[in-house]
This record gives structure tokens, C-alpha cells and sequence, in this order.
């Protein structure tokens, strides 16, 4: 919390004296009207003016000038300092330190659960701030005013306050944090609904083909009752915490100003007294009874903080080092050496070494399972080498920025997803400082420029400022890809990852982005995943893999030659596709 808050203390300690200053008001009304009161019934019927004019000029200074502007101040910097400003910055921390999780944090959990939990708990700890600098302060400004007002009077007096204090301290001790363990737990079955309902709408096309609405709308009701039930169990306890307060905040009235009245009849308290301690432990009273309903509030945001911070907060797996350079080197890619088990026991890949020399382009060749795509993911340090070193120009990869490495890759894969933005923000996001003109270029070298000339969405935006929908659901796989394709041409990376980026092709089109290839290809270390054999028979070399070892490499004619698993895979294939079955 200190860390999400880092940079609004002087606006929080600004608030606190603010409310300290405006509680301490509600004591000097009570001693003000003691003392109106008690000159009252000195002075007895007669002048006004000459009797009264003390009062009256400080009741007018304090009541018509002091106070509201004190209370427009408070409102001031609740209302427009602080919570319109904490939100952002809370969730702008959270966010840029979700980002910096690898993919497996991402891998692990629903894209919608995270964003929930990072929403809630920049929410949460907005209204935790807003509450206790505006109610609690406020409310310890009255408990400390009270017990000198009281105090002043009779020593009795205090002591009942005193007592009273300590009963209302015992109840929340009892209630609070079994307030908070319960609403961490609803707070999780509703993030668990959310997630839920995330993950349906955004596989929603696999939901309608398999005519599974009825299976998914069974699951949200079930997660739906989970809630529920946390919801009930939660909402008794409040509901016994608000009526144990609520009997505690009539006791302190009774008690009091009966006490009170039993010492003005002995001659130890005046009417004004008795009037001061009737406000100050009614007031008191009213707000015990909203201090109840805040308490509840803050531990349940506390409760959904928590909650929140358990999926949000768990260190960055993968870290820049000490000193990272800010920019990639060029040269050789080299695998020394590299495992990789995905944190298990079955090896992804396993003693891997791959030389890729600088401007040489490979095609990585196997089954499923081969170790190919880790082997992309490994370079692209979306996962660290769990043994040996991945090096780039002769310095480990580790010893880079993240940022700086992958700026120096461009990526194509076969899942290709887009922003749900224009298509020319999807094509420039390769290269932000891109004019339009060379988005034009790079999308016409991909074969996508008169496809999205053609493109309209719901608001009427048409061409390159059409909305793609969620994921590109607007779009299809081929056109997803050429989008791809494009962004990746006008990034122009020294580095070019193919995974199977011409696979949602058709055969008229693969063909003119195989020739836009080979002009972007030029002078670029490029490493291709393919499946279809013979988008990479002309590659410098290919690696044929197979659980996450080289098995083979050459060119394709010198594979073919050695009739090993390359050239069963090209006999099997025919121009078709490598499927996992081509394994034997």
C-alpha cells in the first residue's frame, strides 16, 4: 500500500489535518453552546446587546465565516485532490507492475480475472484513503475532544466515556477481522464470477459451435452461488456488528446525560454542561453508529486489497539484471547448452546448442512437442533458461533489457491476435513514430492494404480507421496474419521469428507473401517455424528437432540425402502438413 501511495502523502497528510481541524469545530460547538447557556443563566432576562455580544460576534465569525469555509476546504481536498487523483496512479502502478510478469503468470490465470483484481484493488484502497482521512480522523478528532470536554466537567463523567471506549474498542476487536477474513472470501467468489464470465465472451465462437451455451450459463450459475453464499455469510455478520454498535451508541447518550442531570441536582454541573454533554455524546452516538458502517467498509476493502495483492503481487520471475544494456548487439544467436522444463520434470528442450550465424536464415522442423516454440520463447526471454545461456552477438541475453532485446525481434505467430483498435494502429504498433505513408507501404508488401481499404465497423469508421474488434474478431485468420506480417515489416528488426506465420493462408496469397518475404528476409537473421515443409526449403539451414534435441541439420537437399526423419517427414507430407502423427 505504501508503494501503490508513493508520492500523494503531503495531499493525505493535507486531508488528515483538515479533518482534524473539522472534528475539533464539532467540539467548540458544544463548549459554545455551554457557554451561551450558562450566560444565559447569569445574566437573566434582560439587555440583549450589552449582556449578549460576545457570543453573538463569535457565533457569527465561527458560524457564518470559519466553519463553511473550513468545510468547503475539506470538501476541496477529498473531492478534487484526493479522489479523482489516487485512483489512476493506484492502477497505473498496479498495471505497470502486472505487465512485467512473464507469460506464465499470464499462462496461468484468465486475462479478465487479473484486470478485475487489479481494478479492485485500485478501487479498494481509493475508498480505504477517502474513509480514514475523512471519517476516521474525523472520528479520533471527536473521541480526543470528548474526553477533555467530558473530562472537564466530572471526573465520573470521563469514566463512564472512558468505559464506554473500551466496550466499543472489545466489539470491534471481536467483529473486525472476522469481517475481513469474510469479505477476502466473497471478494474472490466475485472475481471467480467475473473470470468466468470473461473467459465465455472471449472463446464465445467455441461456445456457439459446440452449442454449449447451456454448459456455460450451469457454470456462471454455479460460480453465481458460491458468491451468494459468501455474499449471505458475510452480510449476517455485518448485520450483527451493526446492532452490537448501534446498542453501544445509545448507551453512551443514557448514561451520560443522566449523570449528567444527578450532578447538576447536587450542584456540580450547570445547564450548560448538561447541554454540552448531551450534543457531544449524541453526537458521538450518530457516529459510532456511521463509524460502524465505515469500519465494515474499510475492512472490506482491506479484505478485497488482499485478495487482490495474492494474484497481483508475487515478485517478477523474470528480471532485468544489474546494469542491463539499453541496446541489443548484433551478431550470432547461440543456444549453449540450453534445458528447459517449464519448472517440471519432461524436458522442453534438453543439452540444446544452435549456432544461427548473423544474416543466416533457418527453419526449425518437428512434431509437436519438439522443443521448437520454447526454443522461440527461450530467445525472446518470455521464459529464463533453467540450464546453460542463450547469447546474442557474444553477451547473454540476460545481460540485456527485456525491452532491448525484443526490439530487436520481429514476430509472427500462428495465433495472431489484434488490439481492438484501427487497423493503422495495429500495423503501426511495430513502430509508434511510423508515418502513414509507410504503414500504407508496409501493409501493401504484406498483401493486406485492399483488404482493409474495404473495412467498416459499427460506428461507420471505414479503411485503416476501422475498428478490428476484440482479438481481431473482426477479421479473419489469414487477414489477422497479413496484418501481422505487416506490423512485423514496418517494425524491421535485425531479428525475423516465422511461427507458422503463413499457415491461415490461402495458396494465391501465401505465394505473394513468400515473394514480399524474401525482399524483407534480405540481410536478417531470420528463424522460421513451419509445418508445411516447404515454406522453409529454401532457408540457409534447417534444424529438424525432436524432443527438445537436434536430431538433424543441413539444407533440405542434404537432408533428403540422408533419408532420416526429415525425409520421412517431406515422403509423408507431399506438400500437405506435418502433424504430430509424423512422429514415429
Amino acid at each position: 500500500m505504501r508503494w501503490a501511495l508513493k508520492g500523494s502523502w503531503h495531499a493525505i497528510a493535507l486531508a488528515i489535518c483538515v479533518t482534524l481541524v473539522v472534528g475539533i469545530t464539532e467540539v467548540i460547538v458544544a463548549r459554545y453552546t455551554a457557554w451561551v447557556i450558562d450566560s444565559a443563566q447569569a445574566a437573566g432576562q434582560g439587555a440583549f446587546w450589552d449582556a449578549f455580544w460576545p457570543q453573538i460576534l463569535v457565533g457569527v465569525g465561527f458560524y457564518m465565516v470559519f466553519r463553511p469555509a473550513l468545510f468547503l476546504i475539506d470538501a476541496a481536498v477529498s473531492g478534487v485532490m484526493l479522489s479523482p487523483n489516487l485512483f489512476p496512479l493506484i492502477l497505473a502502478r498496479i498495471n505497470n507492475h502486472t505487465l512485467g510478469h512473464s507469460m506464465a503468470f499470464f499462462e496461468n490465470d484468465f486475462a479478465g480475472r487479473i484486470s478485475q483484481k487489479a481494478n479492485q484493488v485500485a478501487r479498494a484502497l481509493t475508498d480505504l484513503v477517502i474513509e480514514l482521512t475523512d471519517v476516521v480522523i474525523y472520528a479520533l478528532a471527536m473521541f480526543a475532544g470528548s474526553f477533555f470536554i467530558l473530562g472537564g466537567v466530572d471526573w465520573r463523567l470521563l469514566l463512564v466515556f472512558v468505559i464506554w471506549g473500551v466496550l466499543y474498542a472489545a466489539a470491534l476487536r471481536y467483529f473486525i477481522p472476522r469481517v475481513q477474513v469474510r469479505s477476502a472470501r466473497r471478494a474472490g467468489a466475485r472475481t471467480q464470477v467475473i473470470g468466468q464470465i470473461v473467459d465465455t465472451y472471449s472463446n464465445i465462437s467455441t461456445v456457439k459451435l459446440f452449442a454449449r451455451d447451456d454448459d456455460e450459463d450451469r457454470t456462471t450459475r454455479d460460480t453465481l452461488d458460491v458468491y451468494r453464499l459468501s455474499s449471505l455469510d458475510f452480510g449476517e455478520l455485518s448485520a450483527l456488528f451493526r446492532m452490537v454498535l448501534m446498542t453501544l451508541g445509545g448507551l453512551l447518550p443514557m448514561v451520560s446525560i443522566l449523570l449528567a442531570l444527578f450532578l447538576f441536582s447536587r450542584g456540580t454541573a450547570t445547564a450548560g454542561d448538561i447541554a454540552m454533554t448531551a450534543m457531544m455524546t449524541t453526537r458521538l452516538s450518530m457516529l459510532t453508529n456511521r463509524l460502524g458502517r465505515v469500519a465494515i467498509s474499510i475492512f472490506t476493502q482491506v479484505g478485497e486489497i488482499e485478495d487482490g495483492v495474492e494474484t497481483l503481487a508475487p515478485p517478477h520471475a523474470i528480471l532485468d539484471r544489474a546494469g542491463a544494456a539499453d541496446t541489443a548487439p548484433r551478431g550470432a544467436i547461440r543456444f549453449d547448452a540450453v534445458g528447459f522444463a517449464y519448472g517440471g520434470e519432461t524436458n522442453a528442450l534438453r543439452a540444446f546448442d544452435l549456432t544461427i550465424g548473423e544474416g543466416q536464415k533457418i527453419g526449425l522442423v518437428g512434431a509437436s512437442g519438439a522443443g521448437k516454440s520454447t526454443a522461440v520463447s527461450l530467445l525472446l526471454r518470455l521464459h529464463d533458461v533453467e540450464q546453460g545461456r542463450i547469447l546474442l552477438g557474444g553477451t547473454d541475453i540476460r545481460d540485456l533489457k527485456q525491452t532491448a532485446l525484443r526490439e530487436a525481434i520481429s514476430v509472427v505467430r500462428q495465433d495472431t491476435s489484434m488490439f481492438n483498435r484501427s487497423a493503422m494502429d495495429n500495423i503501426r504498433y511495430g513502430r509508434p513514430d511510423a508515418t502513414d505513408q509507410e504503414v500504407f507501404e508496409a501493409a501493401r508488401r504484406a498483401s493486406a492494404h485492399d483488404f482493409i481499404l474495404a473495412l467498416t465497423d459499427s460506428k461507420g469508421r471505414a479503411g485503416y480507421d476501422a475498428r478490428l474488434g476484440e482479438r481481431g474478431v473482426k477479421l479473419s485468420g489469414g487477414q489477422r496474419q497479413r496484418i501481422a506480417l505487416a506490423r512485423a515489416i514496418l517494425k524491421d528488426a535485425p531479428i525475423l521469428i516465422l511461427d507458422e506465420a503463413t499457415s491461415a493462408l490461402d495458396s494465391e496469397v501465401e505465394a505473394e507473401i513468400q515473394t514480399a518475404l524474401e525482399q524483407v528476409m534480405q540481410g536478417k537473421t531470420v528463424i522460421a517455424i513451419a509445418h508445411r515443409l516447404s515454406t522453409i526449403a529454401a532457408m540457409d539451414r534447417i534444424i529438424v528437432m525432436d524432443h527438445g534435441q537436434i536430431v538433424e541439420q543441413g539444407t533440405h537437399d542434404e537432408l533428403l540425402a540422408q533419408q532420416g526423419l526429415y525425409a520421412r517427414y517431406w515422403a509423408r507430407q507431399s506438400g500437405g502438413f506435418l502433424g504430430a502423427e509424423a512422429a514415429e
